[in-house]
């Protein structure tokens, strides 16, 4: 077959779009933490100095802007002046209104109820129009693609080692990236792996390189994948500068990285400052449910579903599913039992996930989608057996 390469980032936690994410989720869950039923649409940005906090909130909730934002900057790690951005002196703005009202007739109340379908209490209308993706193949362990997955383990990898002081002289702000060569839709290597980590100024490229190699790449990529791989570390020769000091952030600007790393498609919302009434988040979640358990059932070795809504209705306008040629079985045979099995009305999906949680935050880094070891409900096989118990 064709060899054919593919390339994925991801970014840390102390990325100026993902501080933003970091923020914007926050505040979501402590909305959530106080009143589950919060409406909540919250945008952040960041630049040197400053973070300003705007958009759409109707809570019972008080929330400490001041307190949540600073908190979540130095759970970050710029808790230092010297980093250019810190969260003791940086300003913190707030711009808050309530839910427009003509959103929230749609939301309150779905077109089915209003007009006396029975809803079985699951009034809630799609906040929103919108297409969703979700996506699911059997490369990984986690049923996601090789490329993303690399990228965000080791994002996270730079993470850790920063926090538990095995490379004391990093800094938060970083970013990686990973290329696979594939032969046909198999992962045979990783051709190059770029990392790029702020530093503090007295620590030259050579030793950078040389601890990356060992207490990142080689702690996360298998070494049978790394045959003549081209590893590029601070290709600049230098990061000292970063954070919101080196980038302005903003909320939602990384939604490939907090995907599929562009292996697969993408609807376009983002998913963080939202709850879960925004089906860009929710639907989102319970497409890449639906395909992983597909995958995981023995139906195919991709899967991506596409899920759509108008706003103020509960059921989707259209519900696809895409086995890629690699379906054991007839993809329209599948988007049949999809559309049996699975409830994808707002409120349906909200309580079959426990929504109405504060869960957010630690998804906004490192991917919302494939993440096992949180716990999440999207990412559970539960589907399975009646997934085969109804295509057999």
């Amino acid at each position: 077959m064709a060899r054919k390469l593919f390339t994925s980032e991801s970014v840390t936690e102390g990325h100026p779009d993902k501080i933003c994410d970091i923020i914007s989720d926050s505040i979501l869950d402590e909305c959530l933490r106080l009143d589950p039923m919060s409406r909540v649409a919250c945008e952040t940005c960041c630049t040197t100095g400053l973070v300003l906090v705007m958009g759409e909130i109707t809570t019972e909730a008080y929330v400490d802007f001041q307190h949540v934002v600073r908190e979540a900057v130095r759970n970050i790690g710029y808790d230092r002046a010297k980093y250019g951005f810190d969260c003791d002196s940086c300003a913190v703005i707030s711009s808050i209104h309530e839910q427009s009202p003509d959103i929230a007739l749609g939301v309150d109340r779905s077109k089915e109820a209003k007009e006396g379908e029975q809803t079985d209490g699951f009034d809630t209308g799609a906040g929103d129009q919108g297409l969703m993706f979700g996506y699911a193949c059997n490369e990984t362990p986690e049923f996601m693609p090789l490329p993303i997955s690399l990228a965000h383990k080791l994002a996270k990898r730079l993470t850790e080692v920063r926090k538990n002081g095995t490379l004391p002289y990093l800094r938060p702000d970083g970013k990686t990236q990973v290329t696979v060569e594939y032969d046909g839709d198999t992962p045979v290597r990783v051709d190059t792996v770029v990392v790029s980590t702020q530093h503090s100024p007295d620590v030259g490229l050579d030793k950078i390189s040389r601890d990356i190699k060992e207490q990142v790449i080689d702690r996360i990529i298998p070494g049978s994948l790394l045959k003549d791989t081209r590893i590029l570390v601070n290709p600049t020769g230098r990061f000292v500068v970063g954070g919101p000091a080196g980038d302005s952030g903003l909320t939602g600007r990384k939604i490939i990285v907090d995907t599929y790393g562009g292996y697969a498609r993408h609807g376009g919302g983002c998913f963080s400052g939202k709850d879960p009434t925004k089906v860009d988040r929710s639907a989102s979640y319970a497409a890449r449910h639906i395909a992983k358990n597909i995958v995981a059932a023995g139906y195919a070795d991709r899967c991506e579903v596409q899920i759509a809504y108008a706003i103020g209705v509960a059921k989707p306008v259209s519900v696809r599913v895409d086995t890629f040629g690699s379906g054991r079985i007839g993809d329209d045979r599948i988007a049949d039992a999809v559309k049996q099995l699975f409830d994808l009305r707002p409120a349906a999906i909200i309580e079959r996930f426990d929504m109405r949680k504060p869960i957010y935050a630690p998804l906004a880094a490192y991917g919302h989608i494939g993440r096992e070891e949180l716990g999440v409900k999207w990412e559970a096989l539960d589907y399975t057996e009646k997934l085969r118990a109804l295509l057999g």
